[in-house]
């Protein structure tokens, strides 16, 4: 594969072109592509629009650039998660019906949380997840039961790193994070009030295959307040649900 002069492989300057992209900003002028990229926007022009050729990218009218519909296509045909989503999907609808705010699915992803499906409604409480978002493991009720459930090199790793704080009920100090993950374990489930935004409670429970093991997280996210446990009980049986739909799924 060709290279550059700094070494780096066309491939790797495409996915970091790729990547310039977020849920924050969909849609860039190429010249923003660059800076981002890391590129000289010659090169990346040249880039971008190879890749708006092949479907890869698309532009708008004011020649802005986002991601195009053939990558979706491309990257949703080969998905790990597309099973697990349609498998979760019908418990979720009728999750998110009940509690009348935000129902999520996530999977570990790294040192991260990947959320692979929301679904919400009107006057939901605020809510910073989308679908294809990420978030770090110790901050959201997902994160901290797939960090719970998960190795003990990866634990060790995220309590080791630098975390964010986003309110003050965020559990950043690495004794009270090991102290959180073994209540996890012990409950079954992660109960994290004002933990990314004081207005709001995540809750996550863990999904379990048929070896159980723990291969994602399902969550809600409701208002602060006094009832936000009252929806554990519904939670915990929708992760049930959708353990068992990946049990019954025909092999093959």
């Amino acid at each position: 594969m060709a290279r550059s002069s700094s070494g780096e492989s066309v491939l790797e300057r495409a996915v970091r072109i790729l990547e310039a992209f977020t849920p924050e900003a969909p849609a860039l002028q190429v010249s923003e592509v660059a800076r981002r990229a890391g590129l000289p926007l010659a090169t990346a022009s040249r880039m971008v629009a190879e890749l708006v050729e092949h479907g890869l990218l698309a532009r708008d009218a004011d020649r802005r650039v986002r991601v195009g519909t053939r990558l979706w296509e491309l990257g949703s045909r080969a998905s790990p998660t597309l099973s697990l989503r349609e498998t979760a999907m019908p418990v979720m609808e009728q999750l998110q019906h009940a509690i009348g705010h935000h129902t999520q699915l996530g999977v570990l992803d790294g040192d991260e949380v990947l959320f692979v499906e929301r679904l919400s409604a009107e006057q939901a409480v605020i809510n910073y997840t989308r679908i294809a978002a990420r978030l770090p493991l110790h901050a959201s009720s997902s994160g901290l039961v797939l960090l719970a459930y998960g190795s003990a090199v990866l634990q060790e790793r995220v309590l080791a790193a630098p975390r964010h704080r986003y309110t003050s009920a965020t559990v950043v100090e690495a004794g009270a994070l090991r102290a959180l993950l073994a209540d996890v374990r012990k409950q079954g489930f992660a109960f994290c009030p004002g933990h990314i935004h004081p207005d709001a409670t995540g809750m996550a429970v863990p999904v379990r295959d048929a070896a159980r093991q723990v291969v994602a997280a399902v969550s809600v996210i409701v208002p602060n307040d006094e009832r936000a446990r009252g929806h554990l009980p519904s939670l915990t049986a929708a992760a049930r649900r959708i353990g068992r739909r990946l049990d019954d799924r025909p092999i093959g």
